[in-house]
């Protein structure tokens, strides 16, 4: 679903484990790593696509995981030029999401990248919390930034309570 401005509604998935690392994947047959994120479908909740997207990228269902928070309204990225497909009605610049902080409370083996006929992701690790703003691809760097600043609280404020 694109919106008249351009952007398409998207869902970020950050998951930590109880360490407070995240799950940090490499796409398909690519050097580019990322959380995993995916579109909101008509008729579907944040929530509901949040849920669908992390179960296809992952293999994860919802009895995997406890929902820890999410942002508190859309985080916007714009494409670079060469990426937008002028071709394409409507015309989509970029992406509006919304970002959810999962709690991993299965386990490393409920992992199942190859759930899909198309895999999003062929390799992931557990890394330390900031380490992707070092390697997210340029045109995503603000909005992890905005994600990251606004849930880390509700992720590493738990370990410092525990701590």
């Amino acid at each position: 679903m694109i919106d008249s401005d351009g952007y398409r509604s998207n869902v970020g998935i950050i998951l930590c484990n109880s360490d407070g690392q995240v799950f940090w994947a490499r796409r398909c047959g690519q050097d580019a790593w990322q959380f995993p994120q995916g579109g909101i479908q008509e008729n579907e909740t944040p929530d509901d696509a949040m849920y669908r997207e992390l179960h296809e990228e992952t293999g994860l269902k919802p009895g995997h995981v406890s929902l820890i928070g999410k942002t508190g309204g859309w985080l916007r990225y714009q494409l670079p030029k060469h990426m937008i497909r002028k071709n394409s009605v409507p015309v989509c610049i970029g992406q509006k999401q919304i970002w959810f902080v999962l709690k991993l409370t299965g386990s490393e083996s409920d992992f199942n990248l190859s759930n899909m006929k198309k895999p999003e992701f062929d390799d992931w690790a557990w890394v330390d919390y900031w380490y992707p703003m070092k390697e997210v691809v340029f045109f995503k760097k603000d909005v992890y930034q905005q994600a990251l600043s606004e849930l880390e609280p509700l992720i590493l404020g738990d370990l410092k309570d525990a701590g």
